[in-house]
């Protein structure tokens, strides 16, 4: 068994299963550590619908409008005892289906990564941070996106929001990979009013863009307010009987800066913790939007036939307002606050509404899922990670999936404590990995920041607090944990259960020699907004041909004195620390 992360060529799932430990999926099930209850006491209201089922046939597919916010935490909507309040929010989950059981990826660009593609980011080279806004990298041109299916199944596409998967060509652009519209940013963060991002002191541009131009005119409108402005119109120019409508409504909030108009923040005076106030108030914004969007829905004739879907994209910033309580960890991390999502579905269609659904998902699943809504086969999700998931969310059926690759990224931090002796020869436990089998989940090298941060009540949050937990065990490099019956990962069972243990970093490797080159290139200097008119804009000619410097571990002795010399490694750990200063 290879000792570090390594690219090995695909074989089939039984013969690398085989050759490499003779550990499977059949062996974990055979042990019971797959027990988890998948159909257990859900708060389960029958409500037969006839109208439409996982395979009944109707007669013209659903809409879909699926509604993404940014950084939202798991203790930051109504429903979970927040001390925010998201009344519609509340009322559309309560009506549909609530996902207590849903994942997605701890950062912005591999969850939409995933979203779009179906496919984990090991397959898509995208396993190692976020695209920065000077790379000359996006989304791999191979992969045929959701958008771009659901075109091929007659509907009519729009985005709007925030992109954040790429932009250097225009072949990256969202109009060019499936959206027939698109009306947002594509960076990661900008100012709500002046749409102004900014990747380093004196690097920055305007970015806000209506297809594939930018849109100067737009500066000073508050961006939740000119999202929903944007998706009411679409919906008010389309003809709901003619042809299915698909939206992908990604909200920039409530992603630092914390911004909004000062309506939002009175009725959160009372909130001692000043970012916390301005957070909840973010959020606010954005439950009235979704009001204002569902209101449209019923006006416009669509509401009878729509499929809506509401999730975040990554765990929450507690020290930028947002809360994961009581989970463990924030945004950035594979704890369960970073990597554990908001979800509902909200449909007329749902066979069974108004209840709390307990079925393993994934943000992959979404894919798979609404391509089957859509009328598709299963030919058109052929090698995607996802699976179709509407039988286990609209009838409360078992759901098909009973693992989650959360990641494998060689470049991340490599854990000094880890080896491929503590691996059990099995994995090298430096490298940054995470998966979930079952009720079982296991994390190796460095997971990141892994306090428990309570609601935040004070005006001014110590500094002293952020190291709670940070020195207070030994450092280690594996960590076990079983979900349903610990959610919040304090009892580490990794030295009680080596046989567990060793099943799980057998299927890491299993996957790892799935795994594509990681693509993580150097920033173009040509990608400054000064040399491009002032905004954020692609800078490559479609012509030009990619050089990807790509980085991937290979086996070697000495992988720690070269990874000091990587380029990629001494950004990253300016990233991380930019992080960990709450900047991101």
């Amino acid at each position: 068994v290879c000792d570090c992360v390594c690219r090995a060529p695909q074989v089939t799932e039984t013969m690398a299963t085989t050759a490499l430990t003779g550990f499977s999926m059949m062996s974990l099930l055979s042990l019971g550590y797959l027990t988890w209850d998948l159909m257990g006491p859900n708060q389960v209201e029958n409500e037969p619908d006839q109208t439409f089922g996982g395979r009944s046939p109707i007669p013209q597919p659903p809409h879909i409008i699926f509604i993404m916010t940014d950084d939202q935490g798991f203790n930051d909507i109504g429903y979970h005892s927040s001390d925010i309040r998201t009344p519609v929010l509340d009322k559309l989950a309560a009506d549909g289906v609530k996902l207590e059981n849903y994942y997605i990826q701890p950062i912005c660009t591999p969850s939409r990564s995933q979203l779009i593609t179906g496919r984990y980011q090991i397959h898509t080279g995208l396993q190692h941070s976020i695209i920065r806004p000077r790379q000359p990298n996006c989304l791999p041109f191979d992969q045929v996106t959701l958008p771009q299916r659901l075109q091929e199944l007659g509907y009519s596409t729009h985005m709007v929001g925030k992109w954040h998967l790429g932009f250097y060509k225009k072949e990256c652009l969202p109009t060019r990979r499936g959206f027939d519209t698109y009306f947002g940013s594509l960076t990661g963060s900008v100012n709500y009013y002046t749409y102004d991002s900014c990747d380093g002191p004196g690097l920055c541009g305007f970015d806000l863009h209506e297809g594939e131009s930018v849109a100067w005119g737009q500066r000073g409108k508050y961006s939740t307010h000119l999202y929903t402005q944007r998706v009411r119109k679409i919906l008010a120019t389309h003809d709901p009987q003619s042809q299915p409508l698909f939206i992908f409504l990604s909200f920039q909030a409530v992603h630092t800066p914390l911004q909004s108009p000062r309506e939002y923040i009175y009725p959160y005076r009372g909130l001692e913790n000043v970012a916390r106030r301005k957070y909840a108030a973010m959020v606010s914004a954005v439950d009235e939007a979704v009001r204002n969007i569902t209101y449209a829905l019923r006006k416009y004739g669509y509401y009878q036939n729509s499929v809506i879907i509401f999730s975040t994209d990554n765990g929450g910033q507690p020290l930028s307002g947002g809360s994961n309580w009581p989970l463990r960890g924030r945004k950035g991390t594979y704890w369960e606050g970073g990597v554990r999502g908001l979800g509902f579905v909200h449909s007329p269609l749902l066979r069974k509404r108004r209840r709390v659904s307990k079925a393993l998902v994934h943000i992959t699943d979404w894919y798979p899922t609404l391509v089957g809504l859509a009328g598709g086969n299963e030919s058109l999700t052929k090698g995607v990670d996802g699976y179709n998931v509407w039988e286990a969310i609209s009838e409360d059926k078992e759901s098909p999936r009973l693992e989650i690759l959360h990641n494998i990224d060689p470049l991340y931090n490599h854990a000094r404590s880890g080896s491929l002796q503590k691996g059990y020869g099995i994995w090298n436990t430096a490298i940054q990995a995470s998966i979930r089998a079952g009720d079982w989940k296991l994390l190796t090298g460095d997971p990141g920041y892994g306090d428990w941060t309570p609601p935040q009540t004070l005006p001014g949050f110590p500094a002293g607090w952020w190291n709670l937990e940070r020195h207070t065990v030994p450092r280690k490099s594996v960590w076990l944990f079983n979900i349903s019956g610990d959610p919040y990962e304090r009892f580490d069972l990794s030295e009680q259960r080596p046989d567990v243990v060793k099943e799980l970093l057998a299927r890491l490797v299993y996957y790892n020699r799935t795994a594509v080159p990681v693509r993580y290139p150097s920033e173009d200097p040509r990608a400054d907004p000064h040399l491009n008119g002032g905004a954020w804009v692609p800078w490559v000619g479609d012509e030009e041909e990619d050089s990807w410097d790509s980085v991937y571990q290979r086996k070697n002795k000495d992988w720690k004195k070269k990874l000091k010399l990587s380029k990629s490694r001494s950004f990253f750990r300016r990233l991380n620390t930019r992080i960990m200063s709450n900047r991101i």
